[in-house]
């Protein structure tokens, strides 16, 4: 079959548009409004960017009526928000905080979520500084500053979108997730958005060595700071030739 989108039907019972890209990570993001109130929703168009220093994005439709989500309010009035790994054992937690509520409405209370104050992020509301709230349970967390908005153009009544890059600036790891040094999936066992109403739930990995003898091409791959910053300074003083794949091909490949 083929079809071009918004011009020829596709002839299916559902669109199968987002079920062709699958899995997609959750954007779990939480923010303050400019007055101080808890915002918590998930968001299915969620990924890294880059890693030094690190990007993320997250993108947001507007709603039937016009109008920005209450994330991107936030984020762009106050400059800061943050991500929390959506779980298996949080699912029940990250679909009740995705119902559309009035803004000012707190989706920690809402939903019945503990709150973890960040170490950096903050929001000034009344001359008092205010941390934003973290979802305590989720094992992985961000804190991030807004560093642009990008809006799509798109057809009414959801209309544009707008898509939000935020630079990772902390990142909380429950020790406990933890196995040999590295993140262990089987204990965060991380849940994305599939097509229609479908998740899925990673429990399960594998390795794949990518060709090559380039000591370098690992970086871009693990998304080591540390590598990378060992990689310019050989470039600087001509001890490398900056070829490898650590920073661009390798991820490519991978991805």
């Amino acid at each position: 079959m083929f079809y071009e989108p918004g011009k020829t039907d596709h002839g299916l019972p559902n669109d199968p548009f987002k079920a062709c890209v699958i899995p997609r990570p959750i954007g779990w993001i939480s923010t303050l409004s400019p007055t101080g109130t808890a915002n918590l929703a998930p968001y299915s168009q969620f990924n890294n960017l880059t890693f030094d220093p690190p990007y993320v994005m997250f993108s947001a439709n507007q709603t039937p009526t016009a109008q920005q989500k209450d994330t991107t309010k936030n984020v762009e009035a106050t400059g800061v928000f943050c991500w929390n790994l959506a779980t298996y054992e949080l699912r029940e937690f990250v679909n009740a905080t995705s119902e559309q509520v009035d803004y000012g409405v707190d989706e920690f209370k809402h939903a019945g979520l503990e709150k973890e104050e960040a170490t950096i992020n903050s929001v000034l509301v009344g001359g008092k500084k205010l941390a934003v709230p973290m979802v305590k349970r989720s094992p992985i967390k961000f804190e991030c500053t807004h560093y642009s908005t990008l809006r799509l153009p798109g057809n009414p009544p959801m209309g544009a979108v707008d898509v939000v890059i935020g630079r990772v600036i902390g990142i909380h790891i429950d020790e406990k997730v933890l196995t040999n040094g590295r993140i262990d999936i089987k204990k965060t066992e991380p849940i994305a958005r599939c097509g229609y109403f479908e998740y899925t739930v990673v429990r399960e990995v594998f390795e794949m060595q990518i060709p090559g003898n380039d000591p370098n091409r690992f970086a871009g791959l693990e998304g080591s700071t540390k590598k990378h910053q060992k990689m310019r300074e050989q470039l600087m003083n001509g001890e490398a030739d900056g070829d490898g794949d650590g920073d661009g091909e390798g991820e490519e490949k991978e991805g």
